[in-house]
């Protein structure tokens, strides 16, 4: 028991602000609220989530952690414990590879919260063992585009989805 227990601790991610945790049941009714909000996730792969889905991918990001190591961490201001959102790994459905992910508050930004949350999690990523990481944005979302890049993350590719322009990034290390 003592091992898995510091194999969980490894998985907690501190930053000067913020706490990361691998998300957990505890986490659904933030995440329902999170996921359907359409000033959140309208711009998300598949969009907006059901209360139902939402449950459903937490279960799915559960158990991606338990496969691989590493996976979806819920964002927490330390100071006060407030939940600001999620970030984390994902496998892309469409084969693209392990790509960076980040939701948060509309309220959060412009604190720098995202860029802080997401660059642990790319961190924790190469830490990790995993050489190359993408994101991918749509082409009008300035503000997600601006984290990758001031994040180390470069310009690399672009596909249509939907009738967006969607740009992928990349971090390698």
């Amino acid at each position: 028991m003592h091992h898995a227990a510091r194999l969980v601790t490894s998985r907690v991610v501190r930053t000067p602000r913020l706490t990361l945790l691998p998300v957990g049941k505890e986490n659904l009714p933030d995440l329902v609220r999170l996921k359907s909000d359409a000033a959140v996730f309208e711009a998300m792969l598949h969009g907006v989530r059901t209360p139902e889905r939402t449950a459903e991918e937490l279960e799915d990001d559960i158990d991606f952690w338990e496969v691989r190591g590493y996976g979806t961490w819920a964002v927490h201001r330390t100071e006060d414990g407030e939940f600001l959102g999620l970030t984390g790994l994902m496998e892309r459905p469409d084969g693209r590879g392990v790509a960076l992910r980040y939701a948060l508050w509309p309220e959060c930004r412009g604190h720098g919260y995202a860029r802080e949350a997401a660059r642990a999690a790319l961190d924790f990523g190469h830490a990790a063992g995993l050489p190359r990481i993408i994101g991918i944005a749509r082409e009008s979302n300035a503000s997600s585009r601006a984290v990758m890049t001031d994040i180390g993350m470069t310009e690399c590719g672009e596909f249509n989805n939907l009738g967006h322009r969607m740009l992928v990034f990349e971090s390698r290390r």
